[in-house]
C-alpha cells in the first residue's frame, strides 16, 4: 500500500462519513437545515438585542425565552402525532411555512419600527410553535430517505453543521447588529429559510404507514406514543440519561459568573463557544460513529465523559485548561446525542417516530434550560466552583447508577 493510498484508508476510517449525502432528498434537506440554521442565528441575537434596546430591562430579555418555551414543549408533543397521521413532506411544508412567515413579520415590525414588546412575544411564541411541529417532522423523515446503516453517519453530519453554526452564525449575527441593524439580522434569516423551503418542496411525498394513517393526530395519539415510550426501556432510559447530563452538569449559567471572578469578560466568547467547538472536531473526526454496535453502552460512556469533563473544568485555575476541557464534554455531547437520536429512530417504529421525535424535542428544548435554572440556584447558595463542579461529579454518577440499574441499556446493540 502506498503512502497515499494508506492516507485515503486512514480517513475513510476515521474522517466524518458523508455517504448519507449520496441520497438527493436527504442531500438537499441537508443543506437547507444547515443555511436556515445559519441563519436562525442572526433572529437568535436580534430579537433579545430588539428587547433590551425597548425596555433595558433583563427581565423582559428573560420573558423572550420563556414565551417561547410552553409552545415549544407542548406542540412538539403534538407535532410529533401529526407527523404520524399525515404525510410528512406536507407537515414540514406547513410548518416551515408559518416560521417563515413570523421571520418576515419581525423584519416588517423592525423596519416600520413598530416597538411593540407584546407583538415581538406573539411572534416569538408563534415561530417557537411552528418549529416545534418541523423539528420532530424533518427528524423522522431521515430514516425514509436512506438505508437504517447510515442514520447514525446522517445524524452526525446534521449534529456537525448545526454546532458549526452555533459557533460562526453569533458571531456573524453580532457584528451585523452592532454595525448595522436589526431589521438586516432578520433580513438574513427570511433569506437563508428560503433554502430550507426549497428542500422541502423538492421532497417525495412521504405518506403514513398503513398503521398510523388511521389516526388524525388528536390528544389520542400524542397519550398512544407516551404509553409507547412508557413501555420501551431502552428510549426511555436515552431520555432520562439525556435529562441528567444536561440539568446537573450544563455549566452555561456560570459562564457570566466564572468570567467576572476568574479571567474577565474577554474570556465569554470563549467559554460560550467551547462546548460547540468540541462538538465540531467531534464530527469531523466521526467515521468511527457508525461502526460502533454496543451503542448502549457507548452512549453511557459518553455521558459519563461529558459529566467528568465539565466537572474538571470547574475545577482548573487556567482559561485554556477550561476551554479544552469544555471542548472535550463537548465531543462527548455530540456522540451521546448522535446515538439518542440514532437509537431513537432506528429502535422505534415508524408509525411512532413523530411522536417520539415530539416527546425527543420536549426533552432537547427544556433540559438544557432546567440545568440553567438549576446551576444559577445552586450557585447562590454553593458558590460558582462548588455549583459547577458537584453538577458534574453527580451527574457522571447518575448515568452511570442508571446504566447499572437498568441494564437493558447496555445491552442495547444496533442490531437490536
Amino acid at each position: 500500500m502506498t503512502v497515499a493510498q494508506g492516507r485515503r484508508s486512514w480517513l475513510s476510517r476515521h474522517a466524518i462519513d458523508v455517504r448519507p449525502l449520496r441520497h438527493p432528498p436527504f442531500r438537499r434537506m441537508f443543506i437547507g437545515n444547515a443555511v436556515s440554521f445559519f441563519g436562525y442565528q442572526f433572529t437568535a441575537v436580534a430579537v433579545p438585542v430588539q428587547v433590551y434596546a425597548l425596555t433595558h430591562s433583563n427581565f423582559w430579555v428573560g420573558m423572550v425565552s420563556f414565551a417561547g418555551l410552553l409552545p415549544l414543549i407542548v406542540f412538539s408533543l403534538w407535532g410529533g402525532a401529526i407527523a404520524d397521521a399525515f404525510d410528512r413532506r406536507r407537515v414540514l411544508l406547513a410548518s416551515s411555512l408559518l416560521m417563515w412567515s413570523t421571520t418576515l413579520a419581525l423584519l416588517v415590525q423592525a423596519l416600520l419600527r413598530v416597538d411593540s414588546l407584546s407583538l415581538i412575544l406573539v411572534l416569538v411564541a408563534l415561530q417557537s410553535a411552528a418549529f416545534a411541529v418541523s423539528n420532530p417532522t424533518r427528524s423522522a423523515i431521515t430514516p425514509r430517505l436512506m438505508p437504517a446503516a447510515e442514520v447514525a453517519s446522517a445524524q452526525t453530519l446534521s449534529f456537525t453543521v448545526g454546532n458549526v453554526s452555533s459557533v460562526a452564525g453569533p458571531i456573524t449575527a453580532g457584528v451585523v447588529v452592532a454595525h448595522l441593524d436589526v431589521s438586516i439580522a432578520y433580513a438574513v434569516d427570511a433569506l437563508a429559510f428560503t433554502v430550507a423551503l426549497w428542500a422541502a418542496l423538492r421532497l417525495p411525498a412521504l405518506p403514513a404507514e398503513r398503521t398510523a394513517a388511521k389516526s388524525n393526530g388528536r390528544l389520542q395519539e400524542v397519550r398512544e406514543g407516551l404509553r409507547y415510550l412508557a413501555g420501551s426501556k431502552v428510549i426511555l432510559l436515552t431520555f432520562a440519561i439525556d435529562i441528567v447530563a444536561m440539568v446537573l452538569a450544563l455549566p452555561r449559567a456560570l459562564f457570566p459568573a466564572m468570567a467576572d471572578e476568574r479571567f474577565g469578560v474577554a474570556s465569554l466568547s470563549w467559554l460560550y463557544s467551547a462546548i460547540a467547538i468540541g462538538s465540531v472536531l467531534a464530527g469531523l473526526t466521526s467515521g468511527w460513529i457508525g461502526r460502533v454496535r454496543r451503542q448502549g453502552v457507548a452512549l453511557v460512556l459518553a455521558v459519563v465523559a461529558w459529566g467528568l469533563a465539565v466537572a474538571a473544568a470547574g475545577a482548573v485555575p487556567w482559561l485554556w485548561a477550561v476551554v479544552a476541557l469544555l471542548a472535550v464534554g463537548g465531543a462527548a455531547d455530540m456522540i451521546s446525542a448522535v446515538y439518542r437520536q440514532t437509537m431513537l429512530l432506528t429502535y422505534a417504529p415508524d408509525e411512532m417516530r413523530g411522536r417520539l421525535q415530539g416527546v425527543f424535542f420536549a426533552v432537547v428544548a427544556g433540559g438544557p434550560r432546567l440545568g440553567d435554572l438549576r446551576a444559577g440556584a445552586m450557585a447562590q447558595v454553593t458558590g460558582t466552583t462548588v455549583a459547577w463542579v458537584s453538577g458534574g461529579l453527580v451527574a457522571a454518577a447518575v448515568a452511570a447508577l442508571l446504566a447499572v440499574a437498568f441494564p437493558a441499556l447496555l445491552r442495547y446493540t444496533a442490531r437490536d
